[in-house]
Order: C-alpha cells, then sequence, then structure tokens
C-alpha cells in the first residue's frame, strides 16, 4: 500500500511518544490509528504533535487552551462560540508540535480517528 508521507515533524514528538499520559493506542493499520486521548481537568501535555488529520469523537468535553511549540497561543476555545456546545464530532487537520492545557472543571476525553490515506478521488465528506 502506497502512503502518503506524514506531517516532517520528528518522531519523538508524535502523540504517542512526546505524550504517553495523555494519548493511547487504540488500533493501528496502514489506512488509519485510533487514539483514545485523555487530558484530566487542569492537565496540561507535554508538546506533541498529531502527523495525520482526524475525525474526533468527542466522549467527553471541557474548554482549553492550545498553544504552539513556543508556549504561543494558537487556539483557546472559551472564545470560539461553536465549541461553547460542540458538536459530538469534529474534524481536525494535522497539528504540528503543541501543547493542550485542560482550561475547564471536566476532563477532556476524545477518541481520535487518524486518517494516513487521503480520500478515494471522487469522495465527499460525509454529514451526520
Amino acid at each position: 500500500m502506497n502512503l502518503p508521507e506524514p506531517e516532517p515533524w520528528p518522531a519523538h514528538l508524535d502523540a504517542l511518544a512526546a505524550a504517553p499520559g495523555h494519548h493511547t493506542l487504540l488500533f493501528e493499520n496502514d489506512a488509519v490509528r485510533i487514539l483514545d486521548t485523555h487530558i484530566a481537568a487542569g492537565a496540561r501535555t507535554p508538546v506533541h504533535t498529531h502527523r495525520w488529520p482526524a475525525a474526533l469523537y468527542i466522549l467527553s468535553w471541557s474548554p482549553f487552551v492550545r498553544r504552539d511549540a513556543r508556549g504561543e497561543i494558537t487556539l483557546d476555545s472559551r472564545t470560539v462560540a461553536a465549541l461553547a456546545n460542540p458538536p459530538p464530532a469534529l474534524w481536525t487537520a494535522a497539528l504540528p508540535p503543541h501543547s493542550l492545557e485542560n482550561v475547564g472543571p471536566a476532563d477532556l476525553h476524545l477518541i481520535s480517528v487518524e486518517l494516513k490515506q487521503p480520500a478515494p478521488a471522487g469522495g465527499t465528506a460525509a454529514k451526520a
């Protein structure tokens, strides 16, 4: 199987290597990698990456702040109206080196289905 190249970030920054206390591998093959991501209330992950785009299934939600590798805020979910009451699933592009801090009162818990292969030609995004 001919796979696309993942983003060129160093392997030691991969979520499973750099932030294993927050990411658990559930399944992996040539097409997908499925991670269980859990960030307790008040916790902050080490800097890590997500090399592939992913569909995120939300098990529990909490506001968060994402920072780049320099510590600069790139996203504060509290400032995004759509994330005040998020849908049960979201899409995310591959993420460069970042950390994520759970700034809310509840745990942030989601399942991430990372897509290692591009969508088939002519395919369309499914909507719920």
